[in-house]
């Protein structure tokens, strides 16, 4: 099924409302933000950001519920964020001192960001 012009447009704006849902989220629990939307070799990182010592990688869903959020982080896009990871990390040595995670955050509509720490490994840690 295809989906109409304006509701891709509809997503699009939605996902962006998320990620900065997720970033004002993580401020308030103490994180730093490094980037968002860094990309590389195919794949896309949502949100970089530090606190203390560790450096998370977080993939950002704007869905209705908990379990969808958590369906669309497929093995392919795990693939491609760790691509994204990897090119990251080979720009920025100062983060091989740091402990590196994998988060989740699934935004769900009038309801706080979910945050879920250590979400998923990537194929080459």
């Amino acid at each position: 099924m295809t989906r109409s012009r304006q509701s891709r447009q509809w997503a699009l704006k939605w996902g962006h409302i998320a990620e900065w849902l997720a970033i004002f989220f993580l401020t308030a629990k103490g994180y730093r933000v490094l980037t968002r939307r860094y990309s590389a070799r195919g794949g896309e990182i949502d949100i970089i950001a530090t606190r203390k010592d560790l450096v998370a990688f977080i993939e950002v869903k704007a869905r209705r519920d908990l379990e969808t959020g958590l369906d669309a982080i497929s093995t392919g896009k795990i693939n491609r964020f760790a691509s994204a990871v990897d090119h990251w990390l080979m720009r920025n040595a100062w983060a091989s001192t740091y402990i590196l995670r994998c988060d989740a955050i699934i935004v769900r509509p009038f309801r706080l960001p979910y945050h879920i720490e250590d979400a998923f490994s990537l194929p080459f840690a």
